[in-house]
């Protein structure tokens, strides 16, 4: 079998940014105090830029029951699709805070995010660009969902 390789980048500030990512990414960081995170403290937050240069975003919601929560690319997805659905999406900024970690770390989705915005690629027929931070620190800039998660379940494999 082939190895697996891709290709990101990686910034040290906003500033290194062109200006739509590094908005996309202010926003994000900003979304995270509307986070429902009670149980874990973890707040997420997402901004979804659209083809018309609409905005839209989402937080993670938590729920006593684990598995009925919602993450905040997904939050973020959804709306972005109900709201706007003739839109493509260009990109996706996803920053956290975590009141007992170091939020200097960039934010990666977890395999369900990364798998729920893989499909809204295969929607696209397009990329969508990933930014990558917590609230300080470096930034990573990533090309596609696929490039992290590369053996996607996709319609192709329902047939």
């Amino acid at each position: 079998m082939p190895t697996y390789q891709f290709t990101y980048q990686e910034y040290t500030s906003e500033g290194e940014l062109d200006v739509s990512q590094a908005q996309l990414l202010s926003i994000a960081r900003k979304a995270t105090e509307h986070a429902y995170a009670p149980y874990s403290n973890f707040r997420v937050g997402a901004a979804v830029l659209l083809s018309n240069g609409e905005i839209v975003t989402g937080v993670n919601i938590e729920n006593a029951s684990y598995p009925v929560g919602v993450c905040a690319e997904r939050s973020a997805l959804a709306s972005a699709i109900s709201s706007f659905p003739l839109e493509a999406i260009v990109s996706i900024a996803i920053s956290y805070v975590s009141p007992e970690g170091d939020n200097a770390m960039p934010a990666f989705p977890c395999g369900m995010c990364r798998q729920f915005i893989s499909e809204c690629e295969d929607r696209n027929k397009k990329n969508i660009v990933l930014i990558l931070a917590g609230q300080t620190g470096n930034i990573v800039v990533v090309n596609s969902s696929k490039d992290l998660l590369p053996f996607s379940f996709s319609g192709k494999d329902l047939k």
